[in-house]
């Protein structure tokens, strides 16, 4: 079993700042991708940014320069540091991850955590 337990979520007023936390558990032999998703209602699920097992990071256009993401290799875990929010970044955010169980298996696996509010009011 993996879990994904995502925390940092909430209200923050426009051109605050939120900081999301993602610490994966269980049993992980290796984790590649970690990356946070968006989704808000009627709309498709969004990447938001990511970053791989040797550190590149990928924003979509309408973040970059506002969040940054982090990971902490011996925690199994992932940050996404938002600042400047605006109204726009109002959704539910999924931390997701690329996990290999063990050695045994040759194949990563996604796993998602349960979403996390960020609301951001004008």
């Amino acid at each position: 079993q993996v879990q994904l337990v995502e925390s940092g979520g909430g209200l923050v007023q426009a051109g605050g700042s939120l900081r999301l936390s993602c610490v994966v558990s269980g049993r992980i032999f290796s984790i590649n991708i970690m990356a946070w998703y968006r989704q808000t209602p009627g709309k498709q699920l969004e990447l938001v940014a990511s970053i791989s097992s040797s550190g590149v990071t990928n924003f979509a256009d309408s973040v970059k320069g506002r969040f940054t993401i982090s990971r902490d290799y011996a925690k199994n875990t992932v940050l996404l540091q938002m600042d400047s929010l605006k109204p726009e970044d109002t959704a539910v955010y999924y931390c997701n991850a690329d996990v290999r169980r063990s050695v045994h298996d040759r194949a990563y696996v996604d796993y998602w955590g349960q979403g996390i509010q960020v609301t951001v009011s004008s």
